[in-house]
């Protein structure tokens, strides 16, 4: 079978810290045979590290000329929208960094387009396919800690400055960005994956700092103002009794906590969602804490190119993606109403939902 002949989209701190240097994992299924980057030395020097032949500043122009299946879409956050539905009006497959648009009503087009044109598209993040989750699914299939009332999600993006960051920081703290869009999706993701959709949200959101200096790298002394909250805490009803907290910043320098705990009746499960080489941890019945290491492929941190292999895999077999684009709506219309919900002070209800994974 010919390899999936796939287009890199974006070539910054995320392409080359957590995709490119693990790309050699489905070489055997899948080909990078275009870069395209703003900066045409960025994309350059990414062409030439990984041997990839062709080489763009304007996406809409690799589009046109490059012989290409699919798009790998790393751009910031506030271009997802734009930048996927180009390439699905050209006829692309598409892997989208989180989230997959900045609204639900943006996501469904794409929802639309994708389906209009018998498109596969997979939704960062690729949470639900780490290998510490799907345990967790399976020990919640044989109600191993039996029924789950209670779970806590956090994702902390760190306080700024970022000592090291290589690229811009700015779209982070930008309208349309934020630590509830970037880092809140990945517990948000997990824990509706897990447990089922969510029917009721309520919010609050503050800002500890309203400006930051880059300390270090190509930007380094630009002030960069922070346009959105930078601390989240939300509440989640998921029906049946069940209630989950999730909180979302960039005003934590760090926690022992995990990213993901799910509390049952007979147990409680720990999951780190950040480190794919982390055990997971398991309060059993007994009272004693079980540590369970995992099998993973990555030695370390997140492991993003599981969603890269998901889409070569299911363009191959043509199989409905478990990162799915219903699921990714779901995630932004509760950000959405977490955002409404801090505004007015009410529990907003939802409407959209999605089919959980199974184990």
């Amino acid at each position: 079978m010919a390899k999936l002949k796939l287009a890199l989209l974006g070539a910054g701190d995320v392409a080359q810290r957590d995709y490119l240097p693990e790309f050699h994992r489905i070489a055997d299924r899948a080909e990078l045979v275009a870069v395209c980057s703003r900066t045409a030395d960025r994309a350059r020097d990414v062409a030439a590290a990984y041997g990839i032949p062709a080489t763009y500043t304007d996406y809409r122009r690799m589009l046109d000329a490059a012989d290409i299946d699919a798009v790998v879409n790393l751009t910031p956050i506030q271009l997802h929208e734009a930048t996927t539905l180009a390439c699905l009006a050209a006829g692309k497959h598409v892997y989208t960094e989180k989230p997959a648009a900045g609204s639900v009503a943006a996501a469904m087009r794409l929802r639309d387009e994708a389906a209009r044109r018998n498109l596969t598209l997979v939704c960062a993040p690729s949470v639900l396919l780490y290998p510490q989750v799907r345990l967790a699914a399976e020990l919640l299939a044989r109600n191993e800690i039996g029924p789950v009332h209670s779970a806590r999600g956090l994702g902390f993006g760190g306080v700024p400055p970022w000592s090291g960051y290589p690229s811009d920081p700015a779209p982070f703290f930008a309208i349309g960005g934020g630590p509830l869009i970037d880092m809140g999706v990945y517990p948000l993701h997990a824990i509706t994956g897990l447990l089922g959709p969510a029917r009721r949200v309520n919010a609050s959101a503050a800002r500890a700092q309203r400006t930051f200096v880059v300390a270090d790298g190509p930007y380094a002394g630009r002030t960069v103002p922070i346009e959105v909250p930078d601390l989240w805490r939300l509440t989640l009803e998921l029906g049946d009794d069940r209630l989950v907290g999730v909180e979302a910043n960039n005003a934590v320098r760090g926690t022992r906590a995990p990213q993901l705990e799910l509390h049952g009746l007979e147990g409680t499960i720990a999951v780190n969602l950040l480190d794919v080489s982390a055990s997971i941890e398991v309060l059993r019945p007994s009272g004693e804490w079980e540590r369970i290491a995992v099998p993973h492929q990555r030695q370390g941190g997140p492991d993003h190119l599981l969603g890269v292999e998901h889409l070569v895999d299911c363009v191959a077999s043509g199989s409905r993606p478990i990162l799915n684009i219903d699921h990714a709506i779901h995630v932004l219309e509760i950000i959405e109403k977490a955002e409404e919900s801090a505004t007015t002070g009410w529990a907003i209800d939802l409407s959209t939902t999605f089919e959980p994974m199974s184990a």
